[in-house]
């Protein structure tokens, strides 16, 4: 079983996720068997004009899958409405599969997926053997890492449960306690407005969502993907993970009452994707906030953690914060107001001022017992 979770752009320059899958009607047109000298592939066809093939290659003990190629083709309306770019689009991803023992037969129940170029390949219950041996069917067993004695899902998996199960093998004993959720790793995006750099961020994130169970999530930079728009009063910024974590932050201009234009944080959405299908696990919204305000062109700094509470469901930290979505110039950072957070050099006045006010009561103190000893001795003479 195979589906395919792909990202497109359409006509009005955004992104949509669409969901490909496996018709009632399946064609295997060009495949072959290999031999020695030649290389089996397994192609199958599928739908309005999509394809996936994989070749498989052998040595003297075992075979494996080199290439997979896919094809999607964005004249099916039905899947890609509105795409912007027509025709077959083709990716071909290498090095997909594990050596296997030849006259072995490769099973997989579990969900395994890869991502390249926009699109994400997600396999469940594969059985396939290459170079079959005398037309028989071998009852020898190859099973991938993820697989277990008693793994055997007949239905397609969902997040909720791939997440149960990594969660079952990876977990310790229950007397243990759980490995406490590492800071996420920090992300560097930016947009651009034709050939000029038009905003830049830099930030670790963390969603903390509250449904049948706490659940922390780290947003990964390296499958993330940074898109939205810049303009003179508003900027947003739209970062995609995988096709399953989708946040917005937006920005705006505002004038102060000394007659200065400030920008701030203004609204903050989070959509949480099955990866699978595409349906929607989780969405929240939040446009009234007023955080990380700092003088137009100049850029906001917070290194230490900071919580944007977008509803009372989902909770969105920030870690190692670095943001400038206004008058980026060169591509760089300009001057960073920091947060009050990082600002240890307010603690110096406080402090010196808590010792100085010690200080000078301890002299009135000792003033005051100074004058009445005398006092008392005058009083004796």
């Amino acid at each position: 079983m195979m589906k395919f979770s792909i990202k497109y752009e359409t006509n009005s320059s955004d992104y949509k996720n669409a969901t490909l899958n496996l018709s009632s009607s399946v064609t295997h047109n060009g495949s072959v068997c290999g031999n020695d000298t030649q290389a089996a592939l397994l192609a199958v066809q599928f739908g309005e004009g999509h394809s996936w093939s994989i070749n498989f290659t052998k040595n003297n003990e075992t075979y494996q899958g080199d290439f997979i190629t896919f094809t999607y083709n964005t004249n099916d309306t039905a899947v890609f409405p509105d795409a912007k770019r027509k025709g077959p689009i083709t990716i071909v991803v290498k090095g997909t599969m594990h050596p296997v023992q030849l006259n072995n037969v490769f099973v997989c129940h579990s969900t395994a997926s890869f991502e390249a170029e926009n699109v994400t390949q997600i396999f469940w219950n594969v059985t396939v053997q290459a170079f079959v041996q005398n037309g028989t069917i071998s009852k020898k067993e190859s099973r991938c890492r993820a697989d277990t004695p008693t793994s055997a899902p007949t239905v397609p998996p969902t997040i909720a449960n791939v997440t149960t199960a990594s969660t079952t093998t990876l977990s310790p004993a229950p007397t243990t306690a759980p490995k406490p959720v590492e800071n996420p790793d920090t992300g560097n995006y930016s947009l651009k407005s034709g050939n000029k750099t038009c905003l830049l961020a830099t930030v670790g994130l963390q969603l903390n969502v509250s449904q049948d169970k706490p659940l922390l999530i780290n947003v990964n930079p390296k499958t993330t993907i940074a898109d939205g728009t810049c303009g003179n009063t508003t900027a947003t910024l739209k970062l995609n993970d995988g096709n399953s974590t989708l946040i917005g932050f937006t920005f705006v201009v505002k004038n102060t009452s000394a007659g200065v234009q400030k920008f701030y944080l203004k609204e903050v959405n989070v959509t949480l994707l099955n990866r699978l299908n595409g349906s929607v696990i989780s969405s929240a919204d939040n446009n009234n906030f007023s955080k990380w305000d700092a003088y137009l062109g100049s850029s906001y700094m917070c290194r230490k953690e900071q919580t944007l509470e977008v509803n009372e469901d989902l909770q969105i930290h920030t870690f190692n914060l670095w943001i400038q979505p206004f008058l980026v110039k060169e591509n760089k950072f300009s001057t960073a107001q920091e947060c009050s957070l990082d600002d240890d050099s307010i603690l110096i006045p406080i402090v010196v001022g808590a010792a100085l006010a010690g200080l000078i009561a301890i002299i009135v103190v000792a003033y005051i017992i100074g004058r009445r000893k005398s006092y008392a001795g005058y009083q004796t003479l």
